[in-house]
């Protein structure tokens, strides 16, 4: 068991948060850790940019003209912003779809605010305002363009998610049959494997010559829209988007549902996943940060500007601070 947070109200401990991070290179040597970093678990939006890689491979991105932006919403958990939602319009009837094809369902904004602004505006909100209805589009013009059934591409056994199963599988350099699948909250199959082989994968992500020409040319294509388009990876007041825009290209950041959380070094070929056992997500985006920081690849002004998300008080329901989270942790 390790305890990377605990939280205080006035002067004792109140809460402690239960974590895991993995710090792995290419070849899946665990570099640093804490917790269990071979604990299994659910990758969950974190394999978004190897969903988006597998509808860049399919050769539908360019088939259908994409943008290196709108390449970058398949990788996204977004808040379903107006800037969003006419992106993942745009994509689908570049394909001659329309959002009904989206099995994603919906909800609210993930930024509370959003959601708020967009109540208040009186936005009827539909399927594209689903977090996760960039990798639907990319599944679906992916099975689209290869003439697959549109109906169930989200059954394990369709074709797009057999390629998505192996891409995750040859890149993590884990088999295949111990990939162990559930449904996410999306309906889409969700993949679990040890936290330091996704960081394997994650770490090759951020090396693409590691891979064989063409899909080191894709992979990069993917990775570089991420960091040039941060903003429809996530949106307004999001961890995933102001990483990257402060680290201006260096490191490349994606979230995960139930206190998931994965990063990649650019260049480096260093990969980092994170899990909070009680997945908690500002609890994982502030470790993730911290780790960040206490490995050297971030500096202290960088993480100075990401205080938002790395100092988390306990506030109470008049808005007074009563307590604080402290990281304490060894890696």
């Amino acid at each position: 068991m390790s305890i990377v947070a605990k939280v205080y109200r006035g002067s004792i401990v109140d809460l402690t948060h239960i974590g895991h991070v993995a710090v792995t290179d290419t070849k899946g040597n665990i570099l640093h850790s804490v917790g269990n970093p071979k604990r299994v678990t659910y990758i969950r939006s974190s394999a978004k940019p190897i969903q988006a890689l597998v509808a860049l491979e399919s050769g539908a991105v360019d088939a259908y003209g994409l943008t290196q932006k709108e390449l970058a919403i398949f990788c996204a958990s977004h808040n379903g912003e107006l800037e969003h939602t006419n992106t993942i319009e745009g994509i689908l009837k570049k394909a001659g779809l329309g959002v009904e094809f989206l099995q994603c369902g919906t909800h609210p904004s993930l930024n509370p605010n959003v959601a708020k602004e967009l109540e208040a505006e009186g936005v009827v909100l539909n399927n594209a305002n689903n977090n996760c209805s960039g990798k639907h589009s990319g599944m679906l013009l992916g099975t689209k363009y290869l003439g697959e059934d549109l109906q169930t591409y989200l059954n394990i056994n369709h074709p797009v998610q057999q390629r998505i199963l192996n891409a995750i599988s040859e890149i993590c350099e884990y088999p295949k049959e111990e990939i162990v699948i559930g449904t996410d909250g999306c309906g889409v199959p969700v993949h679990a494997l040890p936290l330091f082989k996704y960081a394997q994968g994650i770490a090759k992500l951020s090396k693409p010559e590691v891979f064989d020409e063409l899909r080191a040319k894709n992979v990069t294509r993917v990775i570089d829209a991420m960091v040039t388009y941060p903003y429809m990876v996530a949106g307004r007041d999001r961890v995933c988007t102001d990483l990257m825009e402060v680290c201006k290209g260096r490191i490349f950041a994606k979230l995960g549902a139930d206190g998931y959380y994965a990063m990649g070094i650019r260049n480096e070929g260093i990969g980092i996943t994170c899990k909070i056992e009680d997945g908690k997500i500002p609890i994982v985006e502030a470790l993730a940060v911290h780790v960040l920081y206490k490995l050297g690849f971030i500096s202290k002004t960088e993480f100075n500007a990401l205080e938002r998300y790395h100092k988390i008080e306990v506030k109470n329901h008049r808005g007074e601070i009563v307590g604080r989270t402290e990281f304490d942790f060894q890696i």
